[in-house]
């Protein structure tokens, strides 16, 4: 990434990007379709009212392993392969730590959680039964995406997504064949689930550990380098902070979404579904940025690492615009997919009606805050997304549904917090001077 077109850079790295998280999508996504249409809104409102307590411990995970990709993509543009290999064992080493954690922490406290959501008896085993299998095998997804995360930061995001696209497609027989075929329920999408990702992990892995290359996984010479970990907690830690806590106080917000009943529980899953997929493409423009900044400043190329920053803006802003004509033009006909309800159909275009036209205003702290942690900068984002994302929107709905408890006002703490980020952001990137702090590798940078 650091010779060549910017813009054709970053849109041929962030394509595979966006269809591999289309296809990740996909995995809860099927889910809800399949529960919707052959379980009933109870498993449909289960599926969607679990996917904030999912988040909050993938997405800490997540943060960490952004961190690393950060560190791996500065010693690969550095040509410095000794340390991009011990980034390499390093980051295996604590992802394998992780998983053991992960798994042990969101077994013990499903039924703490689903409580604490007042989540409705209608629907809460089912909740139970979908959350405690996907806990038991969560070592394959979040295996899988730390594996994606070194060969993209080296700039290969196309074999991660054939592997993704594979696990995917079984992801969809194995939820035919477990809730059609064997009448297992939500508990046959949760198997599914978990089968598919160990699948993509395996894949993934098999690839590393054979490769003839500086960043190949190295089993028997895996370990965990204290200036390398230093460093990724560093760039990571902020990050996965900030997720974890942002997806925990939508716990709070699944609170009062639940408090309308299932009805409004499902429509809010079956839109939740749909916004996922419109904030791919901007997520992936701001992980095609990260790579491009770590990389540039890693062989010194601030100017070009600037330019980036900006083509990755204008294609954001045009993917967001598009999509969200479709979303207004066909909002009933897309949350059809999930059930032909028309309570649930009724809530879902509500709320997705309300959301739509902000969605260009979440590009700004998408890309700004890629493009700060490919420089090293995480601490700044991750405040300012706390700050807007948790403690404001907190603020909102407490006080807010104290004089105007509808979904209306509810739905609207996401949009509110989305404008106050993308200001404080643009503010604090324009007036940090990031491209003076962000490389690790020690060469001169060029301004």
């Amino acid at each position: 990434m650091t010779q060549g077109a910017i813009w054709q850079q970053i849109v041929l790295f962030a394509i595979p990007l966006l269809i591999g998280n289309l296809f990740q999508q996909l995995y809860n996504t099927v889910d809800s379709v399949v529960v919707g249409n052959y379980v009933g809104k109870e498993a449909l409102a289960a599926v969607g009212s679990v996917g904030p307590i999912i988040n909050t411990l993938v997405g800490f995970f997540s943060g960490l392993a952004t961190g690393a990709g950060v560190v791996i993509s500065q010693y690969y543009g550095a040509h410095d392969y000794a340390r991009l290999s011990d980034s390499v064992q390093t980051t295996v080493a604590l992802s394998l730590i992780s998983c053991v954690l992960c798994t042990i922490l969101g077994v013990a406290c499903v039924p703490f959680l689903l409580r604490f959501m007042s989540t409705p008896e209608d629907v809460f085993q089912e909740a139970s039964s979908y959350l405690r299998i996907y806990f038991m095998g969560i070592t394959g997804l979040l295996m899988y995406n730390i594996g994606a995360g070194i060969l993209r930061a080296v700039g290969d995001s196309r074999r991660p997504l054939y592997f993704l696209c594979f696990s995917a497609l079984t992801n969809l027989v194995l939820d035919l064949l477990f809730v059609i075929g064997f009448h297992w329920g939500i508990a046959g999408v949760a198997w599914a689930t978990v089968i598919s990702q160990i699948v993509s992990a395996i894949l993934v892995f098999a690839l590393l550990i054979r490769s003839d290359t500086p960043y190949r996984v190295r089993p028997r010479q895996m370990h965990i380098d204290g200036r390398i970990l230093g460093q990724i907690l560093r760039i990571g830690l902020p990050g996965g902070i900030q997720t974890a806590i942002t997806s925990f106080s939508n716990v709070y917000v699944q609170g009062y979404i639940n408090s309308f009943g299932s009805s409004v529980m499902a429509g809010w899953a079956s839109y939740s579904k749909i916004d996922q997929f419109v904030m791919l493409p901007m997520q992936s423009i701001s992980l095609a940025s990260t790579t491009f900044v770590g990389q540039n400043l890693g062989a010194g190329e601030v100017k070009r690492a600037k330019k980036g920053i900006g083509a990755s803006l204008l294609i954001a802003f045009g993917t967001t615009l598009v999509l969200t004509a479709l979303l207004l033009g066909a909002s009933r006909q897309l949350l059809g997919l999930f059930t032909d309800l028309p309570d649930v159909l009724d809530a879902g275009a509500t709320i997705l009606r309300m959301m739509s036209p902000f969605y260009v205003t979440c590009c700004l702290n998408q890309i700004f805050a890629g493009a700060l942690r490919g420089a090293g900068q995480s601490t700044p984002p991750t405040i300012i997304m706390l700050c807007s994302f948790v403690l404001f929107r907190q603020i909102y709905l407490f006080v807010g549904t104290k004089f105007i408890n509808t979904l209306s006002y509810v739905a609207l703490g996401y949009p509110a917090g989305w404008l106050v980020c993308s200001t404080a952001m643009t503010i604090y990137f324009y007036c940090s001077h990031w491209e003076e702090k962000g490389v690790l590798t020690g060469r001169k940078a060029v301004a």
